[in-house]
């Protein structure tokens, strides 16, 4: 299951030049919230971002944090 959570990160971060910078980054820091709070559903088609945006008052605080710094940076490019 892990390895099918970073490949949905890395494809996520294929799609986004943002988020391809800090994709190493962003994955440390989401994966065990990925893991903890999203197990059972299916990555691709933004599900795994949805769940994050649905559960977004449960995410670590590290998470929550690499989130935000790579939305911010996807805006500013």
């Amino acid at each position: 299951m892990k390895r099918i959570l970073t490949l949905a990160f890395i494809a996520a971060s294929a799609l986004q030049p943002a988020f391809a910078q800090d994709s190493a980054a962003l994955r440390r820091a989401c994966q065990a919230d990925a893991a903890r709070l999203c197990a059972g559903v299916m990555p691709g088609g933004g599900r795994i971002a949805n769940c994050f945006k649905e559960k977004r008052d449960q995410l670590s605080d590290g998470c929550r944090t690499a989130l935000q710094q790579a939305s911010a940076q996807r805006k500013a490019d």
